[in-house]
């Protein structure tokens, strides 16, 4: 389903299938449906939850007086949902609403108590607006927002962490190579061998806050960057808060910009190491390095370590909820 001329999504996972600045979609992605559920083992464009990221040993210590045991679907831990998380998932929509009165485009999922593991019932509703800005350039604006309900009645607390897994290629090519990339923060999450935080924020080794170029050259990164170091700050319901510039990125051979943008309190900035996508359909293998993502998100594993737990403890009654902003345009 096209929303617009230039941006296209599809039910299965309420993924982003197609971004496009001028001629060139700049996310990753599959020409139908059935291509993404027979090979998206990377994730492309998927709407990511219950709880995005890794939860550690796929074990929830402390919840609603018990703990909980889920897939170790990533070495010892528990990736993005489980086997058939929320992405894998295909959800009810598009229905065209209104929201904030302009033009959306708005799917919905309801997740049983139960499902991959999880406890209680919730409703993800998630709303696309697109629109332009003017600038000294016109860009297109893709906004998406993310809530999730409690609505279920089986338990008193469960866990939630929602984020967007498009990969993003600006160069037209196969490889990355030559974008420009520039982090709003070095604050990072040091991370175990399997990629679960020890609980404490540090200086990222290497220099992202000044432009860099992706690429052979630069570091392969797949780490959780922090926006806000104080984790009382950080309320289920992030939509309130003002937008943040999380990464601007640029391909000085073709001029297109891209920005991400959000209330969270944190992203995982990924530069594909890990992307084994066959060639199907016409379209080019997808290797390591052929795109990068940027995830915003609640801090990883955060249910586990008690001073960042509750940005990620959604109580019955509750909502969680989070607003994401993507920003491309043509400047040469």
């Amino acid at each position: 389903m096209t929303a617009g001329m230039s941006i296209s999504f599809l039910p299965l996972g309420g993924i982003i299938q197609e971004f496009r600045v001028g001629e060139q979609n700049i996310v990753l992605g599959f020409p139908t449906q059935e291509l993404y559920e027979q090979h998206n083992t990377a994730h492309f464009g998927e709407t990511i939850g219950r709880v995005a990221n890794r939860i550690k040993n796929g074990v929830i210590a402390n919840l609603n007086g018990r703990e909980y045991t889920l897939a170790q679907n990533n070495g010892p831990n528990s990736l993005h949902g489980g086997v058939k998380g929320w992405g894998k998932c295909v959800f009810d929509g598009p229905l065209s609403v209104k929201r904030h009165d302009k033009d959306a485009l708005l799917f919905t999922l309801r997740s049983q108590d139960g499902d991959q593991g999880f406890p209680g019932t919730l409703e993800l509703r998630v709303w696309y607006t697109i629109t332009t800005e003017a600038d000294t350039v016109t860009k297109t604006v893709l906004e998406a927002e993310y809530e999730v309900e409690f609505v279920g009645d089986e338990c008193e607390e469960t866990v939630v962490n929602i984020t967007n897994h498009s990969y993003f290629n600006l160069t037209g090519d196969p490889d990355l190579s030559g974008t420009i990339a520039q982090l709003s923060t070095d604050n990072y999450l040091p991370v175990d061998e399997t990629g679960i935080p020890h609980g404490s924020i540090a200086p990222f080794p290497h220099k992202v806050t000044s432009p860099f170029t992706l690429g052979d050259s630069a570091p392969s990164i797949d780490d959780c960057f922090v926006m806000e170091t104080d984790p009382t700050a950080v309320p289920k319901d992030t939509r309130p808060l003002p937008l943040k510039l999380l990464a601007a990125f640029h391909h000085p051979k073709n001029g297109i910009h891209l920005e991400v943008h959000s209330t969270e309190p944190a992203f995982q900035f990924y530069t594909g190491k890990y992307i084994n996508v066959p060639a199907v359909a016409g379209l080019p293998a997808r290797e390591p390095g052929s795109g990068f993502c940027v995830e915003p998100s609640r801090y990883v594993n955060a249910i586990n370590e008690p001073e960042w737990r509750d940005m990620m403890l959604l109580r019955r009654g509750e909502v969680f909820a989070c607003r994401n902003v993507y920003k491309a345009w043509i400047n040469i």
